[in-house]
């Protein structure tokens, strides 16, 4: 394996394998993040895959063992396209530092991207396959098993429904998916985390059960209760019995201002974006410049035009706010907070959320501004 090339904006945080977030100022250039922007999270060094020799093999439950080659997969299903934000589901992982220092990468803010990626559809290739009726041959999860060893699972519901629009994906914003992106296919799934948008498939498992392994069964990718803080002594029927992160919380962030940042006017711009797991859109973001004591209604921008029951992709808003002559002079606190569809609200204090894998920290974002 020889890794690709990569865009010297990229925030690094190893490189071998290569795991590096796209810097906040960035994020909101363009709704479609470019694809030498995205932020890059892998487990392995990255394989690389001649696409004529190509080969994704599907088999499992209640299914014919069929192999497609990349031009079949083309050839044979319709073209779907989504627009599909993707996140690490330690995204924000250091925000949890000010409470007690998680285990793993520290990502930033920047731990997320979001794409319109084409494909297949999951659903079509499954019943291409022979797979008709999942409850009655006792399918539970569908298994993506990658080129680098790397396997994760998704349950059936999710996997063999059309709205739920999982793609095995070949294109990502018009282009063949980037060899750091899963070239020649990857698993999409809108709505999950990061981690189960598997790359580089080259297996697709229709299964009984989740896929084995750290990154499905083991400790990797679960959120344990505040008190366990050691995993190394872990008992084994706590792990087996905590869920595997799938679809993330509502969440937002601040990308402007910038953290410290100086503000000279008499009104202070705000954007961010906001997202929920789960295609759960967003219906409201507010915000505050005065530490919580508060608030104002954002506008939401583009992706509020999304379905609320089908939203794949961020929301981006933003807010002018008029700073009171009492903060003239001072710092303050701003902060936002997102709610969506289900009517789920981001938890106030990281402090109520902490684990020790660092998962899923969605609480009000908070920055310094100082006001002249």
């Amino acid at each position: 394996a020889v890794d690709p090339i990569r865009d010297d904006r990229l925030i690094m945080h190893n490189s071998a394998p290569c795991n590096a977030e796209i810097p906040e100022h960035y994020i909101m250039e363009s709704y479609l993040t470019p694809n030498e922007l995205w932020f890059v999270r892998h487990h392995n060094p990255v394989p690389i895959i001649d696409p004529n020799n190509y080969k994704l093999t599907v088999k499992g439950k209640g299914c014919k063992e069929v192999t497609f080659s990349l031009q079949e997969l083309q050839e044979k299903f319709p073209k779907h396209e989504v627009d599909v934000t993707i996140q690490c589901s330690g995204n924000r992982r250091s925000h949890f530092d000010g409470v007690k220092k998680a285990q793993g990468i520290p990502w930033n803010m920047g731990g997320v991207s979001t794409a319109r990626f084409g494909g297949a559809r999951l659903k079509d290739v499954l019943e291409y396959c022979g797979v008709k009726d999942p409850e009655k041959h006792g399918i539970n999860h569908v298994q993506f098993i990658s080129q680098d060893e790397m396997l994760a699972s998704i349950p059936i519901e999710k996997a063999f429904s059309y709205s739920g629009d999982v793609l095995l994906a070949y294109e990502m914003n018009g282009e063949e998916i980037p060899t750091d992106h899963g070239y020649p296919v990857r698993a999409v799934v809108p709505g999950y985390v990061g981690v189960r948008n598997v790359k580089w498939v080259k297996e697709v498992f229709v299964s009984e059960h989740e896929a084995e392994g750290p990154w499905q069964r083991g400790v990797a990718y679960k959120g344990f209760a505040s008190n366990i803080t050691d995993l190394q002594h872990l008992p084994t029927h706590i792990i087996e019995r905590a869920a595997p992160v799938q679809e993330p919380p509502v969440t937002s962030l601040i990308v402007h201002p910038a953290h410290n940042a100086k503000v000279h006017s008499n009104t202070l711009e705000m954007k961010g974006w906001a997202y929920s797991g789960g295609g759960r859109g967003i219906v409201r973001v507010e915000v505050s410049i005065d530490g919580g004591k508060s608030w104002h209604t954002a506008e939401l921008k583009e992706g509020s035009e999304q379905k609320l029951t089908r939203a794949w992709a961020w929301t981006f808003w933003s807010a002018h706010v008029e700073i009171p002559k009492e903060l003239r002079g001072k710092s303050s606190e701003v902060l936002c907070r997102a709610t969506d569809a289900s009517y789920n609200s981001q938890p106030e204090h990281a402090s109520s959320i902490w684990n020790v894998r660092g998962l899923c920290n969605t609480a009000w974002h908070r920055k310094t501004v100082h006001f002249d």
